[in-house]
C-alpha cells in the first residue's frame, strides 16, 4: 500500500518535471538537514564553544549551523532532477550586480574570518587604534564589524574591514607595561635633584610601580620656560587607569615640598638703549 503511494506521488508531475515524491523527498531531506544542524550546533556550543573565545564560538556556531542548512538544500536540488541553469544564469547576473553593490560587506565578512583566524586580540582585551579615537575594551568581534566600549562608557562600532588593516595596539597583552609623563622645572633648579626627590615620592606614594625595571627620567625638551623632565614608570598592566592621573600628582608634591620652582611660561624682552 505504501509503495503504490509512493509510486502515485512519482506520477504526478508538478511542474518542470518535478514530483510529488521528489518534493515529498527534498522536504524530508531539509527538515533532516535542519534538526542535524541545530544538534551539531548544539554539541558544538556544549563540547567546543566553552574551549573558544565567545566571539570566536558564536561565529563559527553560526557558520556550523547554515552551512549544513545550505548543503542539505543543495543536495535538495540534485535529487529533485530539476535543471537549474537558467536560475543559474539569472543568479550568476544578479550575484555580479549585487557584488559590486555590496563591496564593503563582503569585504567585511572576509575581514572577520581572517580575525577570527588570526585573533590579533582577544574579548575583554583593552586596545587601541592609534590615530583614531578607538581606545577601551573589545567587546566582540561579530560577522561584518568590532564592537569596543571606550573608557568613558559609550559603545563604538567598527567595521570589520577597517580594524583589520589598522594597526592595533594591544594593552592587554604583556603582564606589565609603562606609563609616562612630563614635568617641567626652572633653568635654575639642579636637574638631578629634581629627579632624585621624584623618584622617592614614586616609591613612598605609588606602591604599584616596579621596582625592577626602575622608573626612568629623561631630559625631553629644553624649551623656552622650563627643561621638561619624561618620567618613566613600569607597573603591572591592570593598575594602568591609576598611575596615568596620580604620576603627575605625585611629582608635583614632591617638587612643591622640596622647593623646586615649575616655572610659569616666560619671556624676556630686551630694550635697546638709545
Amino acid at each position: 500500500m505504501v509503495f503504490e503511494f509512493l509510486q502515485s506521488l512519482s506520477e504526478i508531475e508538478i511542474t518542470g518535471g518535478l514530483t510529488a515524491l521528489s518534493l515529498l523527498t527534498g522536504g524530508i531531506i531539509v527538515g533532516v538537514g535542519i534538526i542535524l544542524a541545530r544538534t551539531v550546533r548544539l554539541l558544538f556550543s556544549k563540547y567546543y564553544a566553552p574551549k573558544l573565545p565567545q566571539d570566536t564560538a558564536k561565529n563559527f556556531s553560526k557558520l556550523i549551523y547554515f552551512g549544513i542548512i545550505i548543503l542539505s538544500f543543495l543536495v535538495f536540488t540534485s535529487t529533485t532532477g530539476v535543471d537549474f541553469s537558467g536560475l543559474l544564469v539569472a543568479g550568476g547576473i544578479f550575484g555580479i550586480v549585487i557584488g559590486f553593490a555590496t563591496q564593503s560587506v563582503v569585504s567585511n565578512l572576509i575581514s572577520g574570518i581572517f580575525l577570527m583566524i588570526e585573533k590579533p586580540v582577544k574579548q575583554g582585551d583593552k586596545i587601541e587604534i592609534p590615530g583614531s579615537d578607538v581606545t577601551g575594551t573589545l567587546l566582540d568581534i561579530s560577522t561584518f564589524s568590532v564592537r569596543v566600549r571606550r573608557f568613558d562608557g559609550t559603545i563604538i562600532r567598527v567595521p570589520n574591514e577597517s580594524f583589520f588593516t589598522s594597526n592595533i595596539r594591544s594593552l592587554s597583552s604583556t603582564p606589565v607595561r609603562r606609563s609616562e609623563a612630563i614635568v617641567g622645572i626652572a633653568y635654575k633648579e639642579d636637574i638631578d635633584g629634581a629627579t632624585s626627590v621624584i623618584e622617592k615620592q614614586i616609591r613612598k606614594s605609588m606602591e604599584f610601580v616596579l621596582t625592577l625595571p626602575k622608573p626612568e627620567f629623561r631630559i625631553k625638551e629644553l624649551a623656552d620656560s622650563s627643561i621638561n623632565i619624561e618620567i618613566l614608570v613600569w607597573h603591572p598592566r591592570d593598575d594602568w587607569d591609576q598611575v596615568g592621573p596620580k604620576l603627575l600628582k605625585v611629582a608635583k608634591n614632591a617638587l612643591d615640598d622640596a622647593g623646586i620652582e615649575i616655572p610659569f611660561p616666560q619671556r624676556v624682552i630686551w630694550q635697546a638703549k638709545e
